[in-house]
């Protein structure tokens, strides 16, 4: 059973020693079915709608005290995106300044394998989701993600994700 209501509230919000909120985010993806039925290994990934539907972003959003980065990076699949699966291995670590406050923020960013798609989610409401070829990901989240707000140490792994 997932709970239909997104968490709120900052009471639980971890910050690193420099007093920088620290996200956790997630790249949902899975495997795409042949025409005949059967999984190929053509990966398409799932992007999500800002609330306010101004750009198309991976689901982050705050690490909270009482979880790990992964048990974050599912709860914020689940309460944006309305997606289930397995949290992968670490992709890395971003820095990033937020539109909405201007602070700069500490992230940590997780694949996805998608096991499950919900009809009903937290955000349904205020969120569109659509699934993207990787290729067209890619260069999308170039342009976008990437060059505004993805300052990675080593976004290498990330670019294997893709290009794999």
């Amino acid at each position: 059973m997932v709970c239909l209501v997104s968490r709120t509230g900052r009471h639980l919000q971890r910050y690193d020693n420099l007093g920088r909120r620290q996200v956790v985010g997630c790249i949902p993806y899975r495997y795409k079915f042949s025409s005949d039925g059967t999984l190929s290994n053509e990966l398409e990934v799932l992007v999500i709608s800002s609330q306010k539907g101004q750009k198309l972003m991976f689901p982050k959003g705050g690490w909270e005290l009482d979880e790990s980065r992964e048990e974050a990076a599912l709860r914020e699949s689940i309460e944006e995106a309305g997606v289930l699966g397995n949290v992968e291995g670490e992709l890395g670590k971003w820095n990033f300044i937020s539109k909405r406050h201007g602070l700069i923020y500490e992230g940590y960013m997780f694949p996805l394998l998608v096991k499950e798609v919900l009809d009903f989610w937290p955000e349904k409401s205020v969120r569109q989701r659509a699934w993207v070829n990787k290729l067209l990901l890619f260069f999308l989240e170039l342009f976008n993600y990437f060059q505004i707000m993805f300052y990675t140490q080593d976004c290498s792994k990330l670019i294997v994700l893709f290009l794999s």
